[in-house]
């Protein structure tokens, strides 16, 4: 999950209005007899942010990955940023915090680095990586913008469909030439579709079908390579 630095924080007296009130335990059902305990998951959010501030930024998220073991860039930490319900790339709010890791029962470092494997095959479920993916546009795109810029939406589909879609190398090639300078949101999820039903050969590419015109153009980009090689 690249760490984006560019983003308006909310101020003092906004995040004392909304900050969540969390001290009730709660059993860990992956940690035996230990407790969640609300505070402590509180207390140990501020250790990647000043005392009386609600928004983990990205030096605290470095920190953060330093002490999990886990790279900034690695798509773990977007499987984490999906179930915290993170709203913007490169920051944690305490209430996105709180959600997340009381769903993991996670109020230490020793304890999220015992989910982290359970965080990793979310990806490996075909219904979880969808949402994932999904959620990823929202979370990555600028939030004065409808659509991605090409130069994040290729980090992300790298991030997402890198090591899944035999294609992808071409495509990445295709977006690196093509004419288009952002990505919007039915461009974004039609790419997943294609990845998943289109067959690396294209054999059951329908030229008729309803997919995008990035996409067609994608088609026919393809094929004129192929041709010129063969």
């Amino acid at each position: 999950m690249p760490i984006r630095r560019k983003r308006s924080s909310p101020t003092m007296e906004e995040s004392r209005s909304k900050r969540p009130k969390y001290s009730q335990a709660r059993r860990c059902p992956s940690s035996g007899s230990e407790l969640f305990n609300g505070k402590q998951c509180i207390a140990w959010f501020h250790e990647y942010t000043g005392p009386d501030e609600d928004t983990l930024g990205p030096d605290g998220m470095e920190k953060f990955c330093e002490d999990i073991g886990v790279e900034p860039e690695n798509i773990v930490m977007l499987s984490l940023a999906y179930t915290l319900d993170a709203k913007s790339m490169g920051f944690f709010t305490l209430a996105e915090w709180l959600k997340g890791m009381t769903e993991l029962q996670c109020d230490s470092v020793s304890k999220i680095r015992q989910k982290l494997e359970y965080l990793r095959n979310l990806l490996d479920d075909s219904v979880q990586f969808k949402n994932i993916y999904r959620y990823a546009f929202d979370f990555a795109r600028d939030k004065d913008q409808r659509s991605m810029d090409m130069d994040t939406a290729k980090a992300m589909l790298t991030l997402l469909l890198g090591r899944k879609w035999p294609l992808f190398t071409s495509f990445h090639q295709y977006l690196d030439q093509s004419k288009y300078k952002v990505i919007n949101k039915d461009q974004w999820c039609n790419i997943l579709e294609f990845s998943r039903s289109i067959a690396p050969d294209l054999s059951n590419y329908d030229e008729d079908g309803a997919w995008p015109v990035l996409l067609d153009e994608f088609v026919d980009w393809y094929r004129d390579q192929r041709q010129m090689l063969s």
